[in-house]
């Protein structure tokens, strides 16, 4: 599946939103697949938090700001929420709004192995 987060912080009203899209028609076999655009992102959820919540966590670290951005609705595989979060703390770590786009495709988590000869 492949899958976008738009996170947004709002700094005047202490806020963190995060954006849940992803592509959930399917691509049929033996078809080139182009680069999604934004019209082929299905929107799926999205999740608020309070600025103090997310600045705690990120005191207490990593996993545990991993363990407060996942909720029912929200709740990403652990090698993406460990990239939503250090987006999180690097956005905290900047002044103002900011915002940030992250994509994903599960297909890049699949390692390919080379093919042992003689096997």
């Amino acid at each position: 599946m492949r899958q976008k987060y738009f996170i947004s912080r709002e700094d005047v009203k202490d806020k963190l939103k995060i954006r849940e899209y992803a592509i959930i028609q399917k691509t049929p076999k033996n078809v080139v697949f182009s680069a999604p655009n934004k019209e082929t992102f299905s929107f799926l959820c999205e999740e608020t938090y309070e600025g103090s919540t997310i600045v705690s966590s990120i005191h207490e670290g990593r996993d545990a700001l991993v363990a407060t951005l996942r909720t029912r609705n929200m709740f990403p595989i652990r090698p993406h929420a460990i990239k939503i979060a250090e987006s999180v703390m690097e956005l905290y770590d900047s002044e103002g709004d900011h915002s940030v786009e992250l994509f994903f495709d599960d297909v890049d988590l699949f390692e390919k192995k080379p093919l042992l000869a003689g096997a």
